[in-house]
């Protein structure tokens, strides 16, 4: 019998042990690998197959929630595993992955470059060169993919000439979230809703996910990447386009991405003027998280003292198309803010004429809250009735909060975007022109930010920088919302 290998290349690495093969394990624990499937690490460590186990296992055992690790479960997950000691720049090597592939009968190879994207090329030129690469071959890319417009397109380029591009899996794991999947069914499963999401219905949309954590120990990479490479550029014009995309004429992969494609070549262009006017960059400062005292940014290993990297971003960007002309959409990500949250506000315009008299300053009207973690919910506030004798309306939310509607265990991001690269279905991945799409709206941004003031100053478990809260305030939204 064929079986499908899958080989990840940073096999070692924080990715591989903290998501990839953790998620690999819950959709073996739950029969939905292929059977006989092999799962191959590669790394740098020279690791005997039973090292490699033990280090997997000790990884399973700290990022699964404790009542999902077995010891059964375990034996026959890691008869799956083997391990193979490669340095992706040494194409001398890649004859012991290749003679363990062949060893192997295998009915096609998925290659996931869990590494960073210069080593892309050379590792899919080697696997070519090394005879690796056929017809039924995948390769999954992470993100970041380049550093900026002309490195994805080399990236696009010299991997597209030994992959077709229904062969290339960009992932974002965003959009494996189930809350993200949702915005799919809200949007176009439902008829009330539809006939709202245009300018006519919307005045405008946050779309905000902020950490508590710091670099964390990846100094060296946050250096050359920064908030707006490692998150707007992906996680948040992703779920940009599915918020404001046209309905598709199926869920097929390129009728999706042909709509999420439209949006972000909408997305209007800001001037060094625009850029100095709607966004504002942060840097955070010594704080204190958790009651306990963390390093400013500058004092971070592996960071330069006089750096301008920013570890915020916030936004005001438009749409230059008739569903959305007018209608501001405020993009807000951080590290070391006060809250981890990511979510999605939708505010709906008032009514054209109150009976009510004027709003209480705690109101802030009809709004969805579209919470993605760390608890995943939708909530709509809708204006009703305060008890008492006056008629004074207020804002009470209907929950729909996912853990308590529904009694099945939710699949973790990654789960579900490894099977869907596994049963070969591209929807939830970027295509080629989308990524290219992206970087030319955000190159132009970065650049005018070298022309202008450093990042402002934040204090590390605060709300973010002072101008941010009053670029937010432009509108209805408020970060974070509660």
């Amino acid at each position: 019998m064929k079986v499908q290998i899958l080989v990840i290349f940073g096999g070692t690495g924080d990715l591989a042990m903290r998501k990839l093969l953790p998620a690999l394990y819950q959709n073996h624990r739950e029969g939905a690998l292929p059977d006989g499937m092999r799962i191959v690490g590669v790394g740098r460590e020279g690791l005997e197959r039973n090292s490699y186990l033990d280090k997997v296992r000790d990884a399973l055992r700290q990022f699964l929630p404790a009542t999902d690790f077995d010891d059964a479960q375990w034996t026959t997950f890691s008869a799956r595993l083997e391990f193979v000691q490669l340095d992706a720049r040494v194409s001398a090597d890649y004859a012991r992955l290749a003679a363990m592939l062949r060893w192997q009968d295998s009915r096609g190879h998925i290659f996931y470059l869990a590494t960073p994207s210069e080593l892309f090329i050379p590792i899919c030129t080697e696997l070519n060169r090394a005879e690796l690469v056929s017809a039924t071959s995948k390769v999954v890319l992470e993100k970041p993919l380049g550093h900026d417009l002309p490195s994805a397109q080399r990236i696009n380029r010299e991997v597209g000439a030994i992959f077709r591009e229904q062969q290339i899996y960009r992932i974002d794991h965003y959009l494996g979230k189930e809350t993200v999947q949702n915005l799919f069914a809200l949007r176009f499963g439902n008829g009330m809703f539809e006939r709202l999401w245009n300018r006519d219905g919307i005045r405008d949309v946050q779309i905000t996910i902020a950490e508590q954590v710091g670099v964390e120990g990846r100094g060296a990479f946050y250096e050359r990447t920064g908030a707006m490479r490692d998150m707007v550029q992906n996680h948040l014009l992703q779920l940009l386009c599915i918020l404001a995309m046209e309905p598709p004429l199926s869920l097929e992969a390129d009728a999706v991405r042909d709509e999420k494609l439209k949006v972000l070549r909408s997305l209007k262009p800001l001037s060094a003027v625009d850029v100095a006017r709607q966004t504002v960059r942060g840097q955070y400062t010594a704080g204190e998280m958790h009651g306990a005292p963390v390093a400013g940014y500058l004092d971070e290993p592996d960071i330069r003292a006089d750096s301008r990297t920013e570890t915020f971003v916030a936004l005001k960007v438009e749409l230059n198309n008739w569903r959305w002309a007018g209608v501001p959409f405020y993009l807000y990500t951080g590290k070391r803010l006060q809250s981890r949250v990511a979510e999605i506000v939708v505010n709906f315009r008032d009514v054209p004429h109150s009976v009510f008299g004027s709003p209480g300053t705690d109101s802030q009207g009809n709004r969805l809250v579209i919470r993605l973690q760390p608890d995943e919910s939708l909530k709509l506030y809708l204006m009703t009735k305060a008890p008492g004798d006056e008629m004074t309306v207020r804002p009470v939310s209907l929950n729909l909060e996912f853990s308590s509607a529904f009694s099945t265990r939710r699949r973790d991001a990654y789960e579900r975007l490894l099977l869907d690269v596994i049963r070969g279905r591209l929807t939830l991945f970027m295509r080629g022109d989308e990524l290219d799409a992206a970087w030319q709206w955000v190159d132009p941004v970065i650049d005018a930010w070298r022309g202008q003031d450093p990042p402002e100053p934040y204090v590390a478990g605060g709300g973010g920088p002072d101008a941010a809260l009053a670029l937010l305030a432009q509108g209805s939204a408020a970060p974070c919302d509660a």
